[in-house]
């Protein structure tokens, strides 16, 4: 059995929230390097190239590469073998994310209520998602989301017969509705399978996926190239002012779902697409 104080785990938390919305993860780093030297459209390219300087400027002034530095959400894997000490798990996460928010200076966009919107003014509570695995492993992974993208993101619940085809169309569409709402060149997470909130999960789990990582199952790998390609074709472009890079990565996640369904979550990502893990 592991001891893991939540001491621990709330100051690394609180500086994964600065991390996060100050530098781009290096992943993202090159995909956005590999969209300006693909980017056709001059317009676009220049378009690429002030983002570039935004990222640039963010980290050597320490100000958030986005305005939104979004709603908390969190991936969480602890092992059967783990004992979490000094405290309760869920509020040492939340205090970590208070305290980044706070001490990071980072815009705080939560609110209590969705109906009556007062803010709680430290941006938590967190979303956080937790899957026991095996062992003394416990890994946070911190993917800062906002809702100019979140917005623009889907679920839609295809008919089995509506097959691959279906889920093509049903990506598609949607990227094509968000336009320039969801700040392109995007990373597009898709869920397969499972039910309602199992294929959402998934969309939302797969942005956190290292971009330009294709899936290990062969038809899925198929998928994620034929949906950049196609999406990349629908001209939206860098800032949605036309180009051929609309989208830098398609992420898709499967899981088994039941006979009369196929589930289908499409969440958007803008270029920034923040994620950082940590072990502990």
């Amino acid at each position: 059995m592991r001891d893991i104080s939540c001491y621990k785990i709330c100051d690394t938390v609180c500086d994964m929230c600065i991390q996060a919305t100050h530098f781009l993860s290096e992943d993202m780093a090159a995909a956005m390097n590999h969209a300006i030297e693909t980017e056709k459209s001059p317009l676009g390219k220049q378009v690429l190239k002030q983002l570039e300087d935004n990222l640039k400027i963010a980290g050597e002034e320490m100000i958030p590469i986005c305005q939104d530095t979004g709603m908390a959400v969190l991936f969480v894997e602890m092992g059967q073998e783990v004992h979490i000490v000094d405290g309760v798990l869920e509020e040492a996460i939340n205090e970590g994310v208070r305290r980044g928010y706070t001490e990071g200076f980072l815009r705080k966009s939560v609110v209590e209520d969705p109906i009556y919107r007062v803010n709680t003014k430290d941006n938590t509570p967190a979303v956080i998602h937790y899957q026991i695995v095996p062992g003394e492993i416990f890994k946070i992974t911190l993917a800062p989301k906002g809702f100019g993208s979140e917005n623009m993101s889907r679920i839609c619940m295809l008919k089995p017969a509506d097959g691959i085809e279906g889920v093509k169309k049903a990506i598609l569409e949607t990227v094509d509705a968000a336009g320039p709402n969801a700040c392109p060149p995007l990373v597009v997470g898709v869920g397969i399978g499972g039910d309602f909130e199992k294929s959402a999960l998934m969309s939302k789990h797969a942005l956190t996926r290292e971009a330009g990582k294709h899936s290990e199952i062969p038809y899925v790998r198929e998928l994620e190239i034929e949906m950049l390609d196609k999406i990349n074709q629908l001209g939206i472009g860098p800032g949605g002012l036309g180009g051929t890079v609309t989208a830098m990565a398609v992420n898709i996640e499967t899981y088994p779902t039941h006979i009369a369904g196929l589930p289908v979550a499409i969440n958007i990502c803008c270029h920034v697409n923040r994620h950082v893990t940590r072990e502990l």
